[in-house]
């Protein structure tokens, strides 16, 4: 049983019922708009089936265990792979070393992909299952792709992946051990995103793009169901996200939103968004209090928030405003250095944009805009190992000898090798 009422332009605020099968607001979209849809809930009604105790009792494991809240036929089909249910770790060290009390990490890149993206892919498929659609396709910068690939080969359809020519060789190796057929676009993200919209509308190819299909928010939004559960439903005061097109950072405060519309939490956290200094059309337009995105170029090592033309900018707008929380922006070098602060502090090997989260938190402590006692969540949102370059750039190179033991010994005294681990 599906409890969606029914979807809203978050523009001109004319609703359509999830019969009129459609992705965007016509409405808006004819006037040259962009048209995006929001999913409502009969709230009233999930809160009699779902609840903390039922939820403590219930032993499945993945976003299935929350189907109240998805926009999607339990009956239709869903992806074989164990989606969500990703840890949350306290780490003190890295709480010390940015000033902070209390820091949580949510590890999103042991997702099956390795990457938040799987979460909404997963409800992409399910829709495309539910549709009777044998393609879908997507353009991305790698996770968003990998992600799509690995949850359609679970259920046997077909996928075609369009990322631009910069997508790291680790995350196309996925697409293709996936069987996907990928086309590098010779060009930007908005290049690989305007040629995947024109052979979706030819083929007529289920689409996967998130700032177009407003289902896949609903997916992403899980993450903060997970956070709020771990702890024990209380809701932190700050969580804090990367961001690329504006989709993950709108599905957080999402799933927040949705938690307390169903009675399970109380509050509300503030949400920050952290975008590479060398792409930040969303930051920018934050600041200066509008909706508007002037277009970016894409000039970042994190090529997963490199997005130069952001699709979903108001959805992620409105949940900065609406929470009353912030965005910061970053260098690249600070993201290296966020990378290596995270793997010594926590064991986790993060890529280039889920590690950005850590160095906008890690400024704005150093700003004193989240203070040293408040209790903040930062989502990971990828594995390190789908960019192995930048996580060597970020660690340094290893160091070489010849096998012998006298070498071996200048060479790190030269180094200033602690011999005691002291």
């Amino acid at each position: 049983m599906s409890y969606v009422t029914h979807l809203q332009c978050v523009e001109c605020g004319a609703r359509y019922s999830e019969k009129d099968d459609v992705m965007l607001c016509p409405a808006c979209v004819s006037r040259g708009k962009a048209g995006i849809l929001d999913i409502h809930y009969d709230y009233t009604a999930i809160s009699r089936v779902i609840s903390r105790d039922s939820l403590a009792k219930d032993t499945r494991r993945g976003i299935w265990r929350y189907m109240p809240f998805l926009p999607v036929d339990p009956d239709a089909g869903a992806t074989h792979l164990r989606v969500g249910d990703t840890p949350m770790y306290e780490s003190t060290s890295l709480a010390r070393a940015i000033g902070l009390e209390t820091v949580y990490v949510k590890d999103d890149g042991l997702n099956p992909t390795g990457s938040l993206k799987d979460r909404a892919s997963a409800v992409a498929v399910s829709k495309a299952l539910e549709r009777g659609a044998s393609m879908i396709a997507c353009a991305s910068t790698g996770n968003a792709a990998s992600s799509l690939a690995g949850n359609a080969a679970s259920v046997g359809l077909g996928t075609c992946i369009f990322v631009p020519e910069r997508a790291p060789q680790g995350k196309v190796a996925q697409l293709l051990i996936y069987g996907a057929t990928v086309v590098v676009v010779e060009g930007s993200y908005k290049d690989a995103f305007d040629l995947s919209s024109q052979a979706i509308e030819k083929w007529g190819w289920y689409n996967r793009n998130a700032a177009i299909n407003p289902y896949l928010v609903e997916g992403k939004k899980t993450v903060s169901f997970e956070i709020a559960e771990a702890l024990n439903w209380e809701v932190p005061d700050w969580v804090v996200v990367a961001v690329g097109d504006g989709c993950t950072l709108a599905g957080v405060w999402k799933g927040f939103k949705d938690l307390k519309a169903a009675g399970l939490t109380k509050g509300l956290p503030k949400v920050a968004g952290v975008q590479a200094q060398g792409c930040a059309p969303i930051a920018e337009a934050f600041r200066q209090g509008v909706f508007e995105i002037k277009p970016w170029r894409e000039d970042t090592l994190a090529d997963s928030i490199a997005v130069g033309v952001p699709r979903n900018p108001r959805k992620a707008l409105m949940s900065l405003y609406e929470s009353g929380g912030t965005v910061a922006t970053v260098s690249d070098e600070e993201i290296l250095l966020a990378m290596r602060l995270i793997g010594q502090t926590t064991g986790i090997f993060a890529e280039p944009a889920a590690s950005a989260s850590v160095a906008g938190l890690s400024k704005l402590v150093s700003e004193g805009v989240i203070g040293p006692g408040e209790r903040v969540v930062a989502i990971l949102t990828g594995n390190g190992l789908k960019d192995i370059k930048n996580g060597i750039r970020a660690a340094s190179e290893p160091i070489r000898v010849k096998p012998d033991l006298w070498e071996l010994e200048e060479v790190l005294r030269e180094k200033g090798f602690d011999f005691e681990g002291a």
